[in-house]
């Protein structure tokens, strides 16, 4: 028997990691893809095992999916992304909780963040819980371009098994994906009038590097550990340059 729950998943030229997905959430009654127009095969793969699957051009990520969430049929959500995987043993507990019911509106869901075949366990790496399952009419996400806020009306508990999540394939995926997120973070920071500086900017460069590597123990993850550590510091004063060249440009 089906779980009464919906699963959405947003999409964008997934075709490398949607199909594995999807096969660990097949116990769900209904499961949504939300596409924003990819050029590859993620459709024709998602096809195959969603029930429903709508093509929207992002406009921005937040406004992007509270639309997703709102097609959903069911008054429970699971939020997940194509690099993210349900475990079995967290299949069990989200089961037993719909079953049970709760007072709670959302939980919070802790993930096993990989690199490659690594598993980084440090850095803030790990648990790193996520408010990934939460009641359709409590829960919206701040309707900005990068790092939307989540604002949930009610009362947040914790799931305790793993989510698996493959962040990056490699440092070159992560470098990747990095140029992506500091150029909306920067135009984020221009939109909204955010006044930053070169000297807060350093400071959160160097902030960030040593909270990561020292204070959340990355040293321990050793090589990969100081990679992460300076990409961290690195996000920080990349956005910033990225954000003087749009001011400069206008």
């Amino acid at each position: 028997m089906n779980i009464p729950l919906s699963v959405v998943i947003i999409t964008k030229n997934e075709e490398k990691n949607i199909e594995e997905c999807l096969k660990t959430i097949q116990w769900a009654n209904e499961i949504i893809v939300v596409d924003d127009q990819s050029s590859d095969s993620t459709i024709e793969i998602a096809h195959r095992y969603s029930t429903k699957i709508i093509q929207r051009k992002m406009d921005n990520e937040g406004r992007h999916r509270n639309f997703a969430y709102a097609q959903a049929s069911n008054p429970w959500i699971l939020s997940l992304d194509a690099d993210e995987r349900i475990t079995p043993e967290l299949k069990e507990e989200i089961e037993k909780v719909l079953s049970n019911g709760t007072t709670n509106a959302g939980f919070t869901i802790p993930r096993k963040n990989f690199i490659g075949n690594y598993w980084v366990r440090y850095g803030g790496w790990y648990p790193s819980g996520q408010l990934k399952l939460f009641l359709k009419d409590q829960f919206k996400f701040e309707e900005v371009d990068v790092h939307p806020r989540a604002i949930m009306s009610g009362p947040c508990g914790h799931l305790q098994a793993d989510m698996i999540h493959y962040s990056y394939s490699d440092f070159g995926d992560f470098l990747k994906k990095m140029d992506n997120h500091t150029t909306r973070e920067a135009k984020k920071w221009v939109e909204t009038n955010r006044k930053m500086t070169l000297a807060k900017a350093l400071w959160r460069t160097v902030d960030r590097f040593f909270r990561t590597y020292f204070w959340k123990k990355g040293h321990k993850d050793g090589v990969v550990g100081l990679v992460v550590a300076v990409f961290a510091g690195f996000y920080q004063i990349l956005s910033y340059a990225k954000y003087w060249e749009m001011r400069k440009r206008n």
